[in-house]
Protein backbone atom coordinates (compact mmCIF):
# COMPACT_ATOMS: atom_id res chain seq x y z
CA UNK A 1 0.00 0.00 0.00
CA UNK A 2 1.01 3.65 -0.82
CA UNK A 3 2.42 4.91 2.16
CA UNK A 4 0.73 8.51 1.65
CA UNK A 5 -2.52 6.78 0.24
CA UNK A 6 -4.92 8.26 -2.30
CA UNK A 7 -4.24 11.90 -3.16
CA UNK A 8 -6.66 14.21 -4.35
CA UNK A 9 -5.80 16.40 -7.60
CA UNK A 10 -6.26 19.45 -5.12
CA UNK A 11 -3.82 18.04 -2.69
CA UNK A 12 -1.72 17.04 -5.42
CA UNK A 13 -0.95 20.82 -6.94
CA UNK A 14 -0.98 22.51 -3.19
CA UNK A 15 2.44 19.97 -2.89
CA UNK A 16 4.15 20.82 -6.17
CA UNK A 17 3.16 24.43 -6.43
CA UNK A 18 4.81 24.56 -2.68
CA UNK A 19 7.54 22.39 -3.27
CA UNK A 20 8.78 24.66 -6.83
CA UNK A 21 8.22 28.00 -4.96
CA UNK A 22 10.53 27.20 -2.66
CA UNK A 23 12.93 25.15 -5.12
CA UNK A 24 12.52 26.87 -7.75
CA UNK A 25 11.08 30.48 -7.01
CA UNK A 26 12.37 31.90 -10.07
CA UNK A 27 12.37 29.92 -12.70
CA UNK A 28 12.67 31.64 -16.23
CA UNK A 29 13.14 30.72 -20.24
CA UNK A 30 16.48 29.77 -20.86
CA UNK A 31 16.28 31.29 -24.29
CA UNK A 32 18.38 34.86 -24.37
CA UNK A 33 16.39 37.71 -26.06
CA UNK A 34 16.11 41.45 -25.31
CA UNK A 35 12.51 42.44 -26.80
CA UNK A 36 8.54 40.24 -28.19
CA UNK A 37 10.20 40.02 -31.41
CA UNK A 38 13.36 39.03 -30.82
CA UNK A 39 12.11 36.62 -28.35
CA UNK A 40 9.29 35.42 -31.12
CA UNK A 41 12.23 34.37 -33.48
CA UNK A 42 14.35 32.32 -30.67
CA UNK A 43 10.62 30.46 -30.24
CA UNK A 44 10.31 30.03 -33.85
CA UNK A 45 13.42 28.99 -33.85
CA UNK A 46 13.36 26.65 -30.85
CA UNK A 47 10.68 24.31 -32.11
CA UNK A 48 12.53 20.29 -32.22
CA UNK A 49 15.79 22.50 -31.42
CA UNK A 50 17.72 22.81 -27.97
CA UNK A 51 17.74 26.56 -26.47
CA UNK A 52 21.59 26.70 -26.64
CA UNK A 53 21.68 25.42 -29.46
CA UNK A 54 19.09 28.54 -30.78
CA UNK A 55 21.21 30.77 -28.16
CA UNK A 56 24.24 29.66 -30.63
CA UNK A 57 22.35 31.36 -33.32
CA UNK A 58 20.50 34.16 -32.37
CA UNK A 59 23.78 37.09 -31.92
CA UNK A 60 24.43 36.81 -35.62
CA UNK A 61 21.20 36.73 -36.48
CA UNK A 62 20.16 39.86 -34.40
CA UNK A 63 23.15 41.79 -35.76
CA UNK A 64 21.94 40.96 -39.07
CA UNK A 65 18.65 41.88 -38.26
CA UNK A 66 17.99 43.70 -35.25
CA UNK A 67 14.08 44.36 -35.58
CA UNK A 68 11.07 43.02 -37.71
CA UNK A 69 11.62 45.68 -40.06
CA UNK A 70 15.12 44.23 -41.51
CA UNK A 71 13.95 41.14 -41.18
CA UNK A 72 10.52 41.95 -43.31
CA UNK A 73 12.89 42.94 -45.85
CA UNK A 74 15.13 40.10 -46.41
CA UNK A 75 14.93 36.95 -47.90
CA UNK A 76 14.91 33.27 -47.45
CA UNK A 77 17.68 32.17 -48.64
CA UNK A 78 19.34 34.90 -46.57
CA UNK A 79 17.73 33.34 -43.67
CA UNK A 80 18.48 30.19 -43.84
CA UNK A 81 22.37 30.63 -44.07
CA UNK A 82 21.69 32.12 -40.35
CA UNK A 83 19.93 29.27 -39.28
CA UNK A 84 21.06 26.78 -41.05
CA UNK A 85 22.48 24.59 -38.06
CA UNK A 86 19.21 24.44 -36.02
CA UNK A 87 16.68 22.13 -36.90
CA UNK A 88 14.29 22.36 -40.18
CA UNK A 89 15.93 25.68 -41.32
CA UNK A 90 14.41 25.54 -44.73
CA UNK A 91 11.03 25.48 -43.06
CA UNK A 92 12.04 27.98 -40.04
CA UNK A 93 13.28 30.30 -42.80
CA UNK A 94 10.12 30.64 -44.29
CA UNK A 95 8.04 30.90 -41.17
CA UNK A 96 10.45 33.94 -40.01
CA UNK A 97 9.98 35.76 -42.67
CA UNK A 98 6.28 34.94 -42.98
CA UNK A 99 6.03 36.14 -39.79
CA UNK A 100 8.12 39.21 -40.06
CA UNK A 101 5.89 40.60 -43.19
CA UNK A 102 2.92 39.86 -41.67
CA UNK A 103 3.84 41.77 -38.37
CA UNK A 104 4.77 44.72 -40.65
CA UNK A 105 2.36 44.79 -42.29
CA UNK A 106 -1.08 44.45 -40.10
CA UNK A 107 0.19 44.97 -37.08
CA UNK A 108 2.67 48.09 -37.50
CA UNK A 109 5.66 46.11 -36.85
CA UNK A 110 4.42 45.37 -33.16
CA UNK A 111 4.70 41.81 -31.92
CA UNK A 112 0.71 41.38 -31.36
CA UNK A 113 -0.63 40.70 -27.39
CA UNK A 114 -2.87 38.25 -28.16
CA UNK A 115 -3.65 35.15 -28.89
CA UNK A 116 -5.76 34.93 -31.87
CA UNK A 117 -3.15 37.06 -33.66
CA UNK A 118 -0.26 35.66 -32.48
CA UNK A 119 -1.39 32.23 -34.16
CA UNK A 120 -1.98 34.24 -37.32
CA UNK A 121 1.19 34.35 -37.29
CA UNK A 122 3.54 32.06 -39.98
CA UNK A 123 4.98 29.63 -37.45
CA UNK A 124 2.83 30.34 -34.49
CA UNK A 125 1.22 27.80 -33.30
CA UNK A 126 -0.64 27.89 -29.71
CA UNK A 127 2.17 26.85 -27.83
CA UNK A 128 4.83 29.17 -29.34
CA UNK A 129 1.53 32.24 -28.59
CA UNK A 130 1.55 30.66 -25.38
CA UNK A 131 5.44 31.48 -24.59
CA UNK A 132 5.04 34.54 -26.49
CA UNK A 133 2.15 35.72 -24.19
CA UNK A 134 3.61 34.82 -20.71
CA UNK A 135 7.47 35.42 -21.11
CA UNK A 136 6.92 38.54 -22.88
CA UNK A 137 3.65 39.97 -22.12
CA UNK A 138 3.50 38.28 -18.27
CA UNK A 139 0.46 37.19 -19.05
CA UNK A 140 -0.15 33.90 -16.90
CA UNK A 141 -0.82 31.62 -20.15
CA UNK A 142 0.39 27.97 -20.05
CA UNK A 143 2.52 26.60 -23.26
CA UNK A 144 2.49 22.95 -22.94
CA UNK A 145 5.50 21.33 -24.39
CA UNK A 146 7.29 17.87 -24.71
CA UNK A 147 8.17 18.64 -21.20
CA UNK A 148 5.33 20.21 -19.64
CA UNK A 149 2.77 17.64 -21.36
CA UNK A 150 5.35 14.29 -19.91
CA UNK A 151 5.63 16.29 -16.21
CA UNK A 152 2.54 17.04 -15.51
CA UNK A 153 1.08 13.76 -16.67
CA UNK A 154 3.70 11.60 -14.80
CA UNK A 155 3.25 14.01 -11.45
CA UNK A 156 -0.71 13.05 -11.98
CA UNK A 157 -1.41 17.21 -12.46
CA UNK A 158 -3.29 15.66 -15.81
CA UNK A 159 -5.59 12.80 -16.29
CA UNK A 160 -5.95 11.29 -19.90
CA UNK A 161 -4.92 14.43 -21.51
CA UNK A 162 -4.77 13.41 -25.15
CA UNK A 163 -3.09 17.01 -26.83
CA UNK A 164 -1.30 19.53 -25.39
CA UNK A 165 -4.56 21.66 -25.33
CA UNK A 166 -6.29 19.45 -23.07
CA UNK A 167 -3.23 19.39 -20.66
CA UNK A 168 -3.46 23.18 -21.24
CA UNK A 169 -6.87 23.46 -19.84
CA UNK A 170 -6.52 21.05 -16.79
CA UNK A 171 -3.41 23.03 -15.57
CA UNK A 172 -4.79 26.28 -15.81
CA UNK A 173 -7.77 24.85 -14.44
CA UNK A 174 -6.04 24.01 -10.72
CA UNK A 175 -3.32 26.56 -11.00
CA UNK A 176 -4.02 29.93 -9.67
CA UNK A 177 -3.45 32.82 -12.38
CA UNK A 178 -0.48 34.55 -10.46
CA UNK A 179 1.35 31.31 -10.22
CA UNK A 180 0.87 30.42 -13.86
CA UNK A 181 3.49 31.64 -15.35
CA UNK A 182 6.18 30.10 -13.32
CA UNK A 183 4.53 26.96 -13.10
CA UNK A 184 5.15 26.70 -16.93
CA UNK A 185 9.12 27.24 -16.58
CA UNK A 186 8.95 24.64 -13.18
CA UNK A 187 7.65 22.12 -15.44
CA UNK A 188 10.17 22.25 -18.68
CA UNK A 189 12.95 22.26 -16.16
CA UNK A 190 12.15 19.96 -14.53
CA UNK A 191 11.68 17.86 -17.58
CA UNK A 192 14.81 18.97 -18.81
CA UNK A 193 16.69 17.98 -15.84
CA UNK A 194 15.34 16.18 -13.61
CA UNK A 195 11.92 14.12 -15.29
CA UNK A 196 13.70 13.10 -18.17
CA UNK A 197 12.01 11.05 -20.63
CA UNK A 198 14.42 7.95 -20.77
CA UNK A 199 15.55 8.04 -17.07
CA UNK A 200 13.88 10.09 -15.12
CA UNK A 201 15.85 10.90 -11.64
CA UNK A 202 12.98 9.60 -9.26
CA UNK A 203 15.98 9.45 -6.71
CA UNK A 204 17.05 13.03 -6.91
CA UNK A 205 13.56 14.76 -6.85
CA UNK A 206 11.83 16.38 -4.52
CA UNK A 207 8.14 15.94 -5.17
CA UNK A 208 8.52 11.86 -4.44
CA UNK A 209 5.20 12.34 -2.16
CA UNK A 210 3.48 13.84 -4.72
CA UNK A 211 4.31 11.67 -7.88
CA UNK A 212 1.19 9.08 -9.06
CA UNK A 213 4.77 7.53 -11.05
CA UNK A 214 6.86 7.76 -8.45
CA UNK A 215 4.27 5.84 -5.99
CA UNK A 216 3.22 3.45 -8.53
CA UNK A 217 6.97 2.68 -9.60
CA UNK A 218 7.90 2.07 -5.75
CA UNK A 219 4.47 0.29 -5.20
CA UNK A 220 5.10 -3.28 -3.72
Amino acid sequence: MCKFGPMKKKERFEKVIAYFSQAMPFAETELEYTSPYELTVAVILSAQCTDKRVNTITPAFFEKFPDIHSLAASGQEEIFDLIRSCSYPNNKARHLLGMARTVVEQYDGNIPDNLEELQSLPGVGRKTANVILSVAFSRPAMPVDTHVFRVASRIGLTTAAKNPFQAELQLVRHIPAEKVRLAHHWQILHGRYVCTARKPACDQCGLKDACNFYQKKKKP
